[in-house]
């Protein structure tokens, strides 16, 4: 009788060592990907706001082609001025940043001094027009300066954004789990750089007439 009481009581090191294999085996690959979805969701969210800083500087492009249009009606207007501010026009917005290169510190730099750039002509150009009476009374670039000053309040909330959703990212992805889920999934996911400005550059132009 004792001898069959004795056959009925559990191993407890046993069922322990089989319960922690299977939490090994099953339980590492769900975290796995409980991470690697974390990190997926958090770089969606980057590449939603930098959309948002896109159409920011769209609109930015659009009001300074309209702005010169505007200033090239006015007679005498200084040409050096408006070539200054149609060459940074140019290149801002000939370089196009993408996934690969939001996460290059070197394409990062030259955009950010292309939109540093392209700033400080139009603040010139807005600067140089106080010279001309004509000008300030001027409907059509009245409303414009005042869409620009707009449209840089716009840029600067969805830099800040996008800023903010890196921080977020890039700070997943520093943690043990993040730097985990590159060796395990085989997925390299990259700190992404931040958009940057001088501190010029992070002002509005200010409107006065």
């Amino acid at each position: 009788m004792s001898h069959a009481i004795a056959l009925k009581k559990p191993l407890p090191s046993f069922y322990l060592l089989l319960l922690s294999f299977f939490a090994l085996v099953l339980g590492g690959p769900l975290a796995g990907c409980s991470n690697y979805d974390v990190l997926v969701e958090k770089d969606q969210a980057c590449q939603e706001r930098w959309a948002n800083v896109e159409a920011a500087l769209q609109r930015r492009y659009d009001l300074i082609d309209n702005l010169v249009a505007t200033v090239k009606g006015q007679a005498n207007f200084e040409k050096t001025t408006l070539e200054e501010i149609a060459k940074a026009r140019a290149s801002a917005g000939s370089i196009q940043m993408n996934a690969d290169t939001l996460t290059d510190p070197e394409a990062m730099k030259r955009f950010n001094e292309a939109q540093s750039q392209l700033k400080g002509s139009m603040s010139r150009l807005l600067a140089v027009s106080e010279n001309y009476p004509e000008l300030k009374t001027n409907q059509g670039f009245h409303d414009l300066r005042v869409s620009i000053e707009g449209s840089e309040n716009r840029l600067l909330r969805a830099r800040e954004e996008y800023n903010s959703a890196v921080k977020d990212y890039n700070a997943e992805l520093g943690k043990v789990r993040g730097r985990v889920v590159n060796k395990v999934t085989g997925h390299e996911f990259k700190p992404r750089e931040y958009f940057k400005a001088d501190a010029a550059a992070a002002a509005a132009p200010k409107v006065s007439f």
